[in-house]
């Protein structure tokens, strides 16, 4: 009896002593990103909900919203299992199966609002364009991991790496979606700002695109397009076709003023005069009704976001660590930048989402897929 409790104090303060190890081993990992994540996609539901609520009593997208969330997460927690490194080794097997995807789209794709974006059965559809902005981030990076070039990049050393983004951007141009075509190009000039590349090979790119804009302009671009541009230097030049949409998200946006008008009481998203209003202008519906101090919240959390990220690319100890987290920030950047600058006509409309609050599937998984690598990256040190 004595003997046994002897042995009791001595297996409790051994079982607090694991229990203590175990939680401070636990405080080790970061986990902000991914917190972030399911605060931004909670607001993104509850401001879904009101978007729809007139024309989505019977489709709830809401619904569907969350169970890709649910996929996201069972994405994200096998990303976890495995360490990083991982992407580097299966770098190009990822990049061109996404881009036979990008090319089975041109072919066998649906069809929806003049675009064909989706590959699908029944109602299930993807959009591999979502995943490939991710592909070539990993793609890049490992290029550019296992590249020896001595000193800066010349011209010549940015051919393959500039074929790599122009060959699957050209693909989604033609199907045609120039929003995510714009952010793969502007994720691939971000992340040759991060690398050395010499000055004159610069200037000679920054040459080539001010001579090439014409030329894109008038070929590249398919007339709505270029009338897209025209409404949004002057939107009131047709108030009832190209400009519509600048013009009604600008009064979504203008008529929140300092508090909003409420949940649910934004007339623009509520009587339906404000188009897309739950995918590329959905901002605009949560600028109604939450105003300027709703705004002001939401753009805070965007921000703590991407410096949570770019401290993940500044604590990493390897190249492809810190190039795989940068090209995943600058996707959520020009992402964010675009589509609010779209929505308060600072921007030509071109039909990019919010990350977390814009309605689609693809978009959504792609987002979370990338806070997933990113907190792998974050946790490197206690993953095998």
């Amino acid at each position: 009896m004595t003997h046994s409790s002897m042995e009791s104090p001595i297996s409790y303060d051994g079982g607090e002593m694991r229990a203590g190890i175990g939680e401070e081993e636990l405080k080790k990992y970061n986990w902000s990103l991914l917190l972030l994540e399911v605060l931004l996609f909670g607001i993104g539901i509850w401001n879904l909900i009101s978007a729809t609520g007139v024309q989505d009593k019977s489709l709830g997208l809401y619904k569907n919203q969350a169970l890709w969330f649910g996929v996201g997460m069972i994405l994200t927690a096998i990303i976890l299992f495995f360490h990083y490194s991982i992407f580097s080794r299966l770098a190009y097997v990822i990049y061109f199966t996404n881009l036979v995807l990008l090319g089975a789209v041109l072919f066998l794709g649906k069809s929806s609002l003049g675009a064909k974006r989706w590959l699908g059965i029944g109602a299930f559809r993807i959009q591999p364009s979502e995943f490939m902005k991710l592909s070539i981030v990993i793609c890049l990076a490992k290029y550019f991991e296992s590249d020896q070039t001595i000193g800066g990049y010349r011209a010549r050393d940015l051919l393959l790496p500039a074929l790599l983004v122009v060959l699957p951007s050209g693909l989604i141009m033609l199907q045609p979606d120039l929003g995510t075509a714009l952010i793969i190009l502007l994720t691939f000039v971000s992340m040759m700002m991060f690398i050395r590349v010499e000055t004159k090979t610069l200037l000679a790119i920054a040459v080539c695109v001010v001579v090439a804009l014409p030329t894109v302009y008038k070929f590249g671009l398919k007339p709505y397009q270029r009338q897209r541009l025209v409404s949004f230097l002057d939107p009131a030049s047709d108030r009832k076709g190209s400009g519509y949409n600048s013009i009604q998200s600008m009064i979504a946006v203008g008529s929140g003023q300092l508090f909003g008008k409420g949940y649910r009481k934004g007339t623009q998203s509520q009587l339906n005069f404000l188009p897309e209003h739950h995918t590329d202008f959905i901002f605009s519906v949560f600028s109604e009704e939450h105003g300027f101090i709703g705004c002001t919240i939401l753009l805070a959390l965007y921000l703590i976001f991407l410096l949570n990220g770019m401290s993940v690319a500044y604590q990493s100890h390897d190249k492809f660590g810190v190039l795989l987290a940068l090209g995943i920030m600058t996707i959520f950047f020009w992402h964010i930048f675009v589509n609010m600058g779209m929505v308060m006509g600072l921007l030509p409309i071109v039909g990019v989402p919010l990350p977390f609050l814009s309605y689609g599937g693809s978009s959504l998984v792609t987002s979370i897929i990338g806070v997933a690598i990113l907190t792998n990256i974050a946790n490197k040190k206690f993953m095998f």
